[in-house]
């Protein structure tokens, strides 16, 4: 009797052989999924919400995931500081790790004034249109009022927002409660409490540096950011460079320690490429006199913007900047995974702090309707009429455009 020969009889073998083969579909690889994470739409880089929502659109969606975005503080240390409260409390909201570093103020008290967050959906409020009155005409009230060239361009609108919403609102009037706060982790490093080494470990840096970057190691393999663990550690370093980490960028203009900030910053970067962390580190930018030092700082960021704040400058008094408390300018702007990186459409920022929220606009400035123009037009002015008879014309009279 001969054996039963294979696939003969026996449809079900015999399709699987004929459908078998080497060649199989390339999908994408599965991102990850981490609470208060996205993935970009320019380059596939995970984002973090850096809390200010105008912010994250500014650094076109988010801050990176392995970057580092420099702050240079401004004058009072006000401005910066809050937006480094914004950072974690974004942080604690989506359940992130925190390590907050400070040598001025303990981590606990920074931690204590963190706003307050907004759980509610707060939808961004309209402008109630004005009602139409029925004897006027529909064509006199879509003419604009002002001059006639500028009728047909688009209005222009000043707050940086966009469609899909990443990150939360936060109330700067209100702290947050002990329970939310409570039940983040956090690592503090408070630099009164590290004793001075006698020999540096991460040579030629500060010992203070050494201390804090040996600190961030070890929480980094501990807490398995580099690879095992699906969280992030938000890293949060105040008033780097200044004299209380004991470096002296801020006290001469040649200083003995110039090397010291930007190799903590090589090591700070080496760390964070390799795991799932993000950092914001201020500096006290406008303390330091070397301003090519403070150049190699800002490129050694992934992303530096600078404060410039109004308060006890004469722009504070100044009615053109009246509804806002300081201008904002990009130094750096990321580049990562892409040959070219993208630069903000507009340049001139500004921001301001109100009742509930800090927020980032495109700057404004009203037309210039001084009394000192108007007078000149009228010829009022000591002088006018004198250069209008040098000009041929013996009357005073309105020129009509």
């Amino acid at each position: 009797m001969a054996a039963p020969v294979s696939g003969v009889g026996n449809p079900g073998v015999r399709s699987s052989s004929l459908n078998s083969t080497s060649f199989q579909k390339k999908t994408r690889s599965k991102l990850l999924s981490i609470p208060g994470t996205r993935p970009s739409v320019q380059n596939g880089q995970l984002l973090v919400s850096t809390g200010v929502t105008s912010l994250d659109f500014l650094l076109g969606g988010g801050l990176a995931v392995g970057a580092v975005l420099l702050i240079e503080e401004d004058y009072y240390d006000s401005y910066s500081r809050m937006i480094l409260k914004y950072f974690l409390a974004e942080g604690v909201v989506c359940q992130h790790e925190l390590f907050v570093a400070s040598a001025q103020d303990s981590p606990n008290d920074i931690l204590q004034e963190l706003p307050s967050p907004i759980m509610d959906d707060v939808a961004i409020p309209k402008p109630v249109e004005q009602p139409r009155l029925s004897s006027e005409p529909q064509d006199s009230l879509d003419t604009m009022k002002i001059a006639w060239r500028y009728q047909n361009l688009p209005k222009v609108q000043s707050t940086l927002t966009s469609s899909s919403r990443f990150g939360h609102y936060y109330d700067v009037s209100k702290t947050m409660e002990a329970e939310i706060r409570q039940a983040a982790k956090c690592h503090c490093f408070n630099l009164p409490d590290h004793p001075q080494q006698t020999t540096p470990s991460y040579s030629p840096t500060l010992e203070s540096y050494s201390a804090l970057l040996k600190s961030l190691q070890e929480v980094i393999q501990k807490e398995g950011f580099a690879g095992k663990s699906r969280n992030i550690l938000r890293i949060g370093l105040h008033s780097l460079g200044s004299s209380l980490w004991g470096d002296d960028l801020c006290c001469c203009d040649n200083p003995k320690h110039t090397h010291a900030l930007t190799t903590f910053l090589y090591g700070l970067r080496a760390l964070l490429r390799s795991s799932l962390a993000v950092a914001v580190v201020t500096v006290p930018s406008h303390l330091i006199q070397n301003r090519a030092l403070m150049g190699r700082i800002a490129k050694l960021s992934d992303t530096a913007i600078a404060l410039e704040s109004f308060k006890g400058s004469e722009r504070e008094t100044n009615p053109l900047y009246k509804d806002y408390h300081g201008l904002l300018h990009v130094r750096q702007v990321p580049h990562l995974n892409c040959l070219a990186s993208q630069f903000p459409d507009h340049k001139d920022l500004a921001f301001k702090l109100k009742r509930k929220q800090f927020s980032i606009e495109r700057l404004h400035l009203p037309p210039d309707l001084s009394e000192t123009v108007s007078r000149v037009s009228r010829g009022e002015v000591p002088g006018a009429t004198g250069a209008a008879s040098a000009c041929g014309s013996s009357t005073n009279k309105h020129l009509d455009f």
